[in-house]
């Protein structure tokens, strides 16, 4: 996770230097959390079986709807996307309210409530990443960046 992480901060930052002559820009924040969506969401799409099952496990739309499990890499990928380029605000922020804020209550309640010892399906189904702090910072990126949009 802090491989993915760091290097899609790092894409941000080459990314806003190159636009804008600076990597310290809004745009460079902006395109962290885009970037991060896409990379997560690749590697969850590269076992979308492994991830769908693991994802039942914890994921609260998923268990009443067990079909959510196969649209949600691709729900991310495309929002994360449509956030990079700028376009389709109007549908991409909110399909990342929605899916960071039902991953948000759902690893919350996983975690701080049933208190499961889980492993996250955030970055595949073959992790073997602890679900907590990092799938709730991811939710909660995602739900960021959809308001963030929404208000600009």
């Amino acid at each position: 996770m802090i491989a993915v992480f760091a290097m899609t901060a790092l894409m941000a930052l080459a990314a806003s230097y190159a636009v804008f002559g600076s990597a310290l820009t809004m745009r460079a924040g902006e395109w962290f959390i885009g970037f991060s969506m896409v990379v997560l969401a690749m590697l969850k799409l590269q076992d979308i079986e492994k991830f769908s099952t693991m994802f039942l496990n914890y994921d609260l739309l998923a268990r009443r709807w067990v079909r959510y499990g196969y649209i949600y890499p691709f729900a991310e990928a495309a929002a994360g996307l449509l956030m990079i380029a700028g376009v389709l605000t109007w549908l991409s922020a909110p399909v990342a309210l929605f899916i960071g804020g039902v991953g948000a209550v759902s690893v919350f309640k996983a975690v701080y409530i049933d208190k499961r010892d889980l492993k996250c399906a955030c970055v595949g189904g073959s992790s073997n990443v602890p679900l907590g702090f990092v799938s709730l910072t991811e939710n909660l990126m995602m739900i960021v960046m959809a308001v963030w949009m929404l208000m600009m």
